[in-house]
């Protein structure tokens, strides 16, 4: 008998997706529109009160918008359906746009933190008035663009990278409105970029944990949310099992997990049931919605060709060190959504 290969994909995974962000359309509307008015308003008012804080706060938000375009343009590429090429579809443009929502963040808390710079070694003298004002209405616009996402940003990197945008330039428009008010009765205008500064260092603090679970989507490590051993003992719990090995837990969005596994079954394949409720669990227990599991007598060596690296390395076990790796490993492009059971480019003869 040859290997047979079980796509637990088959059975949906709409009901799993804890904020979508495609269920964000109206809120990426709205934000996109209320920040884009408010650049033009700010830039403006710092302008004319002579306020670098609020002209670099204004360059702040213009990131905001090009963040909050680039969060809604990856979550509506998100669910275009998949291609011979794409065998994914384009999911994968989550983990970009959280990625470089991160950066987008970060670029521009530099850009603030060197405007605060300069302006403490040259103070300029600002109406402290205006400025008040004007930063109220910026905690208003981002106060209530950042509530659009605040359910979604649990569930969804995409969707937390503009939840964070937004709530960083809240708390920048706080300090911009504080500041502005002991200015105005204490002419004390180093003040404000003081305040800059400290916000810039809050906001990096918070955004670094962004970056860094991005990142990791991108390299193709196991999800925080997944316990790799627990799935690897969870799959040799299940009847007629006695090994596992290719064992591979990745991101294929924000909100979405793979899986592809080998399983080790000397008693033969156990049917389509026994599969599709392995593959239900997968997805109840640890989040796991697209998974492809393969099934062997185990007469041979098979192993991954991976795991001649060492362990370490991949940030979790595969569970077969001690195993022979002879075969070239091919899973990642066998989850072309087509449903056919042709196999993984190695069967394996019984």
């Amino acid at each position: 008998m040859s290997g047979h290969h079980h796509h637990g994909h088959a059975h949906g995974h709409d009901h799993h997706h804890h904020g979508d962000p495609a269920n964000h359309g109206r809120a990426f509307a709205i934000a996109i529109t209320l920040n884009a008015v408010f650049v033009a308003v700010e830039f403006g008012y710092g302008f004319i009160a002579n306020s670098t804080a609020l002209m670099a706060d204004a360059g702040h938000n213009l990131s905001d918008v090009l963040g909050l375009m680039l969060a809604w343009g990856a979550a509506i590429l998100a669910k275009r359906a998949p291609s011979r090429r794409f065998t994914y579809g384009l999911r994968s443009s989550s983990m970009l746009a959280a990625l470089f929502n991160g950066m987008l963040l970060m670029a521009a808390c530099g850009a603030i933190l060197w405007e605060a710079v300069l302006q403490l070694i040259h103070p300029v003298p600002v109406h402290g008035a205006t400025v008040s004002v004007v930063a109220a209405i910026g905690i208003a616009v981002n106060g209530i663009s950042a509530m659009l996402f605040m359910a979604g940003s649990k569930d969804d990197l995409n969707i937390r990278g503009a939840y964070l945008h937004l709530m960083a330039d809240a708390a920048i428009s706080l300090g911009v409105l504080v500041s502005g008010l002991i200015v105005m009765y204490t002419g004390w205008i180093r003040l404000d970029p003081l305040v800059s500064i400290a916000i810039v260092i809050l906001i990096v603090l918070g955004t670094w944990s962004l970056l860094k679970e991005s990142l990791r989507m991108m390299m193709a490590a196991v999800p925080d949310n997944v316990d790799s051993r627990k799935v690897e003992q969870f799959l040799r719990g299940r009847a007629g099992v006695t090994e596992v090995h290719d064992l591979h837990i990745w991101s294929m969005s924000t909100t979405e997990t793979a899986l592809t596994a080998h399983l080790v079954m000397p008693a033969g394949y156990p049917g389509d049931a026994a599969m599709d409720e392995t593959a239900k669990a997968l997805r109840q227990e640890f989040a796991i919605h697209h998974s492809t599991l393969q099934t062997e007598l185990g007469t041979t060596a098979h192993a991954c060709c991976l795991a001649d690296a060492k362990p370490d390395e991949h940030g979790h076990e595969h569970g077969h060190d001690h195993h022979d790796h002879d075969h070239d490993h091919h899973d990642h492009a066998t989850h072309d959504h087509d449903h056919d059971h042709k196999g993984h480019g190695h069967a394996h003869s019984h």
